[in-house]
């Protein structure tokens, strides 16, 4: 019954989130090798193909695609789930013999004996690749064949994308006391166009972190968390401690660039303190915005910090853990990694920089995974209870105990006596508690992100024209956005 003509649809998958390319996945019959190939359509024309595929795969695949897999767990097929339990199935993006993925196993055993009777949480662990693929291509490849999870983990910046294109569906309603359990930054994170669709199971945060030690030698003190240094006063700061650095053979600034999520994760905070953005609210529009000229004297900022001499051009390995920097913005991790490998360097954390003009509006650096429920699920208010028991204070603990991440809810850091004793991590936690802020909302992050990288390299380092740098990038990222604005 086959011949050339006939082609068999799965149905459409609006975004390939690893790539960020549009297309539609079709399986088209190639009479001269008697198979299929799966090709991938957009706008009705192939784009690109895959391997050709036996009349036997691309059958299974279909009856996958129409009746899904796993979704007919029956009680007594599982060890635990029993009759009159509602099942739900959980995917985590980590290999479960880890620190991290112990914690998930704790929580969604607690979870299991908690609602015992009720309700039956089943985890899988679909680790990354080195590449950021692996879990995201099980996601991609579900998205087609109909196969995901009642709950599922979605990194932070990816959350906006996931729902714009239905992999997600909003959270059951929280009650306000529900909701006052968690971190601003998570539930402003969580909440795409009014409506709360994940919780995070960890925070980040960045810091300004500090050599005390250099500081005193140069007289410099550093001020409260509310009374940060503006763009004009930390140049100041800088100036005065070039002589001093250049005495250890070093800068007064370790900063980078790196390709990758890093660059926009620690340096966002300067466009918005200096009164710019990337996005419109809704994430759908960046001319004039993302292209600003606020946005551009910002970029150009960075420059003046490479053009004085302020930094390194060129990465330099562990410049400010060996002394040769007065300071570093970094990760939360840094915190430990001096403590535990560079216990000469007297560490503090600075108060993150602004703009000459900031009047005070949360800028600084968070986000991490978070979890959400899947479009394909049929019972939210079941896999929402899920959801919160991950994310809550108990799991929030259990992470931190394994892998030291940030938690997400207040009664954590509360109970983590660290938060309140190290003055270092009290710092990072009431930067993040005081004036954390999610990174852009758009189902173009991806392109975003790269984006802003590479313009904020061109400038900084390579002394290209702002302006000229944000338009073109702007550009690219408007023709990710397009496919969402058409009507």
């Amino acid at each position: 019954f086959l011949d050339d003509s006939i082609v068999i649809e799965m149905h459409p998958a609006e975004e390939a989130f690893a790539g960020g390319i549009s297309f539609q996945k079709a399986f088209e019959w190639n009479e001269t090798s008697r198979g299929f190939r799966e090709v991938y359509k957009r706008d009705g024309y192939v784009v690109a193909m895959k391997k050709y595929l036996s009349l036997l795969l691309v059958s299974v695949f279909c009856l996958t695609a129409f009746f899904g897999c796993g979704k007919n767990v029956k009680p007594g097929d599982i060890n635990g789930y029993d009759e009159g339990e509602t099942y739900l199935s959980i995917w985590v993006h980590i290999i479960e013999e880890t620190p991290e993925g112990q914690a998930y196993l704790k929580s969604v055993q607690s979870f299991n004996e908690h609602f015992n009777g009720k309700y039956f949480a089943d985890v899988e662990f679909i680790p990354r690749n080195d590449s950021g693929g692996g879990y995201s291509d099980k996601v991609n490849a579900s998205v087609l064949s109909g196969n995901l999870p009642d709950v599922l983990t979605v990194d932070g910046p990816n959350i906006a994308a996931y729902a714009a294109n239905g992999i997600i569906q909003p959270l059951a309603p929280l009650t306000d006391e529900e909701r006052s359990v968690y971190l601003n930054s998570i539930l402003t994170q969580g909440t795409i166009g009014n409506k709360l669709y994940a919780l995070g199971a960890m925070e980040s945060s960045v810091g300004l972190y500090y050599n005390k030690q250099i500081l005193r030698e140069a007289g410099i003190e550093v001020p409260s968390s509310d009374n940060p240094w503006t763009f004009s006063e930390f140049l100041d700061i800088l100036e005065k401690l070039k002589p001093i650095m250049a005495e250890k053979n070093g800068y007064a600034l370790d900063m980078t660039f790196p390709v990758g999520e890093t660059t926009i994760y620690y340096y966002a905070p300067f466009i918005w303190s200096n009164g710019g953005d990337f996005v419109s609210e809704d994430g759908l529009t960046t001319k004039d915005i993302f292209d600003s000229d606020t946005n551009a004297e910002t970029l150009n900022y960075f420059k003046t910090l490479n053009e004085k001499g302020y930094m390194s051009s060129v990465p330099i390995s562990n410049l400010f853990e060996s002394g040769r920097a007065a300071f570093k913005f970094d990760g939360a991790w840094e915190v430990n990694t001096i403590y535990t490998s560079y216990p000469d360097i007297e560490l503090g954390v600075a108060p993150y920089i602004v703009g000459d003009n900031w009047n005070g509006e949360r800028y600084t650096p968070t986000g991490s995974w978070a979890y959400a429920v899947s479009s394909e699920c049929d019972n939210v208010e079941a896999a929402t209870e899920l959801v919160k028991w991950m994310s809550g204070v108990e799991s929030s603990i259990t992470l931190y105990e394994n892998i030291k991440s940030m938690p997400s809810t207040y009664a954590a850091y509360e109970q983590i006596s660290t938060f309140t004793e190290d003055e270092n991590y009290k710092a990072l936690y009431e930067q993040l508690r005081d004036y954390g802020r999610p990174r852009p909302k758009t189902p173009a992050y991806p392109q975003l992100s790269s984006s802003f990288q590479q313009t904020l390299e061109n400038v900084a380092i390579s002394g290209m024209d702002a302006k000229d740098q944000l338009s073109k990038a702007e550009e690219r990222i408007s023709d990710k956005l397009e496919r969402y604005t058409r009507k």
